[in-house]
């Protein structure tokens, strides 16, 4: 194996490794707050399914490429590509929206007058339930046709035939403009809804504060609200995932429709795409004051017994 492949599997190892464990960590501690509803807050079930499809994406993209990249080739079976990246598409579908539901949940809650009926059903546990689920069965059912295009791992020289080292799919110039229009349209439109949303967000605080600055100028500064930390954490959440998505895309589109992708362009779009499920929920933990506490707890036993030794 060369120099470069131990390299590019290390970054691929780590960046799977780590970003599966802090999704696994906020996993238990968004599913431990539903179940039980101790400090319990409206975002977490969509929290929580933003974590489960970030983990998804890990699993099914991450894994994969991490193989390739330390040198195993064709360890999936035909019947195993088509479903791990029906599984990828499907996960990565899936945080989309979920990006978007989050957004405009805030969006709703900052300014009601935008929908007054839909900001009396955002109270609703139940509504906010309906909303998770209709996002997988919409990205189920849009990403049907993958197994049809997805194929197992080929050695051909044909240049219709792509593949990303561990699996294949059909590379007709028609089949897949068309193929990239449809799945890439609902894409960029929901990246032009997170623009809008997260400016909203922006300004809408802004008048808000332009509003009572001449009240806030006799008066002691209040502390920042639950509502602005949240905005800003959602704001913090989304400019990488915009960034990274776009690039990613774009990147997707070039090589699906103009050039005929080498290796080092696959790993490349690979490890953008993976960047946003690695990294995510550690700006979730830095703004949840919740993991704070958490490690407060975990540090405050571990002084009250430092002497405690173990016997076998």
């Amino acid at each position: 194996m060369g120099s470069g492949k131990l390299e590019l599997g290390i970054i691929f190892v780590t960046q799977t490794g780590v970003g599966i464990l802090g999704n696994s960590f906020l996993f238990c501690l968004y599913t431990f707050s539903l179940v039980t509803g101790h400090k319990l807050r409206p975002t977490d079930l969509i929290l929580n399914q933003l974590v489960l499809a970030n983990s998804m994406v890990l699993f099914s993209k991450g894994i994969p490429q991490t193989m390739v990249a330390f040198g195993s080739q064709y360890f999936l079976d035909d019947a195993a590509c088509k479903l791990i990246f029906y599984y990828y598409r499907v996960s990565t579908g899936v945080s989309f929206s979920t990006i978007c539901l989050l957004n405009g949940y805030q969006v709703i809650k900052l300014n009601p007058s935008i929908c007054r009926w839909m900001e009396l059903k955002i109270r609703s546990p139940k509504f906010i339930g309906f909303c998770c689920f209709l996002c997988w069965i919409l990205h189920l059912l849009i990403n049907s046709c993958i197994p049809v295009i997805v194929n197992g791992p080929s050695n051909s020289k044909n240049l219709s035939v792509k593949t990303n080292g561990y699996c294949s799919w059909n590379g007709v110039l028609r089949f897949n403009i068309l193929y990239t229009v449809i799945y890439f349209s609902l894409d960029f439109m929901s990246l032009g809804f997170l623009v809008w949303a997260s400016s909203s967000m922006i300004s809408i605080p802004l008048r808000h504060k332009q509003q009572v600055q001449h009240i806030r100028n006799n008066s002691r500064a209040p502390r920042m609200s639950h509502e602005a930390r949240a905005t800003r954490t959602i704001f913090v959440l989304v400019s990488p995932f915009v960034t990274f998505y776009s690039i990613y895309a774009i990147l997707t589109v070039w090589m699906n429709v103009v050039a005929n992708p080498g290796q080092w362009k696959v790993n490349s779009t690979v490890l953008l795409s993976l960047c946003f499920p690695a990294l995510s929920p550690f700006t979730l933990m830095f703004k949840d004051t919740r993991v704070s506490q958490f490690c407060f707890v975990c540090r405050a036993r571990t002084n009250c017994f430092p002497n405690v030794v173990t016997v076998i």
